[in-house]
């Protein structure tokens, strides 16, 4: 279906890049903002390609240079790394290169007619033939070098440029975006509406809490029916989109920060959504954000035959990402550091112009198609310019209505990236007359998981027992349609059982989950044997019976739980087959 390009591509074009020096790349930096300069100092691309893994990135700066008052304004809309005051720069290092590159041609083709015509030449016109030989090569090692310098600072400005925007997208921020659809009915309730998180503790489906000495923060726990709701989503959107022709694949999670901005992202941002391995012994890995990556990365410096083009793709991976802001969605499984999600990532030829918007609009579609089988209430939005990111040349979010969160929410997204991607990972497809051109690239969330189960548990509550009801489409996939209420103890902290909570159905004091210090451990120690809550001991004893240990044993052990080391310990339902361990040991189920 692929084949590598060095096989196929034009003579010539694979030219080794020459040493340069970092000059050039300091005076690139000093040319922008402060503030903007992150982006500027290193192209883990052009390093790529420096290094010669790969081709040169084509952009199209011919349409840069013809068209530039269009762009200028399109860069000013889109509000990305760059300003419309960076443009004309880029088209003068732009042009500043093309004539060393032309100089360069002229002198190497110079050179060789000299060496033809050494050959055939008695001495003293042989001397003078290698002396102006001679003064040929120091001239273009001058060139060489100062191609090199303006090669790299066109690059450091150049990849960042947006790609175009399609003609209806709207102008402005978020809150410009054009609702193009909206697909079913919000849900009403006759019982107070619950959030996801509360729902998924009380039936036992999502632990987040006390994590912070586990994971950290953001991070999050699914067990029972929660567990099997996620690989019910998975197989259900895979099984999906397999039946409509797509390959399945599994992709790498590490990459190359090469591929990560070849797809359009930043990987060497002050705030970068990508995790970098330990520099030392990984210097150029990341941990993907998501799939479209690992597919992206599977057809670089590949051509594709126009036969068998459209390639549709589909893989469910672990995504990454480092969420830099904190403020947001500090709780639930919303915004998280880790979670699986399914992607598709399409690649169309470029012949009509229109392949890439159609590849577009199936996706759009299959999103729709899924989400209403899950019988979720959603709308479609047209995004606006600021929010396409630099490789969408047109982007449609859906936001899922979500009852305990009071709004709307994004579940999935789908971006057409034209020429884009493939420009710069160099992805081709062959003619009918074996030429080559660059391919058309189309991504989109077909299933985000977390996501998908924050919609799920809110949407579709129940008010009897504590149910949440699982729609059809899946419930042959954990063999079950309504999640109930858990039916046994559930995990509490050796802390609640240090301080009198022996009640299996007693919550986790609150105050426990933001204990930071030992001062704060004694305060809350205090106000655990201030208060005393009433509780019931086993049937064989009475609370007056029960042993309390003392304040200062409450604090050694808060403190431990502050230093990690307790666990959570399973209790029964039946407080009867609890027993005390020796020592200072908290109760563990028999």
């Amino acid at each position: 279906m692929a084949t590598c390009i060095a096989t196929l591509v034009r003579a010539g074009a694979r030219r080794a890049l020459r040493p340069f020096s970092w000059s050039g790349c300091r005076d690139a930096a000093l040319a922008l903002p402060r503030h903007r300069r992150v982006h500027s100092l290193r192209s883990s691309l052009y390093e790529h390609v420096r290094d010669g893994f790969s081709d040169k990135p084509e952009l199209d700066m011919r349409r840069v240079c013809e068209e530039t008052e269009k762009v200028m304004a399109n860069v000013e809309r889109r509000k990305g790394e760059l300003r419309a005051e960076d443009i004309p720069q880029i088209v003068s290092v732009w042009k500043q290169l093309q004539a060393v590159r032309g100089e360069i041609s002229r002198l190497e083709e110079q050179k060789e007619n000299v060496r033809a015509r050494v050959r055939a030449l008695v001495l003293p016109e042989y001397q003078r033939a290698r002396t102006e030989g001679r003064e040929i090569r120091n001239t273009l090692n001058q060139l060489y070098r100062l191609e090199s310098e303006l090669e790299q600072k066109h690059y450091l400005r150049a990849l960042l440029l947006p790609n175009t925007t399609h003609p209806s997208v709207p102008v402005g921020d978020e809150s410009q975006a054009t609702v193009v659809e909206s697909v079913g009915r919000k849900r009403e309730f006759d019982f107070e509406v619950k959030g996801h998180l509360e729902i998924g503790e009380r039936l036992d489906l999502i632990r987040q809490r006390r994590l912070a000495h586990v994971s950290g923060h953001r991070s999050y726990y699914l067990r029972g029916a929660g567990a099997q709701l996620q690989t019910a989503l998975q197989n259900f959107v895979l099984d999906t989109l397999q039946r409509k022709g797509f390959i399945a694949m599994v992709v790498p999670d590490l990459l190359k920060a090469a591929v990560f901005e070849g797809c359009g992202m930043q990987p060497h941002a002050h705030q970068s959504q990508a995790y970098c391995l330990d520099p030392s012994r990984f210097p150029d890995l990341r941990l993907a954000g998501t799939g479209e990556v690992g597919i992206a990365g599977y057809f670089m410096d590949h051509a594709v035959n126009i036969k068998d083009l459209p390639v549709r793709t589909v893989c469910c991976s672990t995504c990454y990402r480092a969420e830099t802001d904190t403020g947001r969605e500090t709780w639930g499984l919303y915004r998280v550091h880790q979670f699986n999600k399914v992607e598709m990532f399409g690649v169309t030829a470029n012949e009509t112009g229109e392949e890439s918007s159609q590849l577009l609009e199936e996706f759009v579609s299959l999103q729709k198609e899924i989400f209403s089988a899950l019988e979720l209430h959603f709308r479609v939005l047209d995004m606006p310019t600021q929010e396409l990111g630099p490789p969408a040349h047109r982007k449609f979010d859906i936001e899922a209505w979500m009852p305990g969160r009071g709004s709307y929410g994004e579940i999935s997204s789908a971006s057409n990236c034209t020429d884009y991607q493939s420009r710069r990972l160099n992805i081709l497809y062959e003619g009918e007359t074996g030429s080559l051109h660059y391919a058309h690239t189309v991504n989109a969330t077909a299933c985000a998981i977390p996501r998908m189960i924050i919609s799920i548990l809110e949407t579709h509550q129940m008010k009897v027992r504590g149910e949440t009801h699982v729609m059809g489409s899946l419930s042959t996939w954990p063999g079950r349609s309504i999640i109930n209420e858990l039916t046994h103890g559930p995990f509490v902290c050796p802390a609640m059982l240090l301080s009198g909570w022996h009640c299996a159905s007693a919550p986790c004091p609150a105050a426990l989950h933001g204990i930071r210090s030992h001062r704060e451990a004694q305060i809350h120690a205090t106000e655990i044997h201030r208060t005393k809550p009433a509780v019931s001991g086993p049937p064989s004893q009475t609370h007056a019976e029960m042993t309390r240990p003392d304040l200062d044993s409450t604090i050694v052990y808060l403190t431990h739980f502050l230093h990690f080391q307790c666990r959570d310990y399973s209790l029964s339902s039946s407080l009867s087959r609890t027993t005390a361990l020796p020592g200072m040991k908290s109760l563990i189920t028999i």
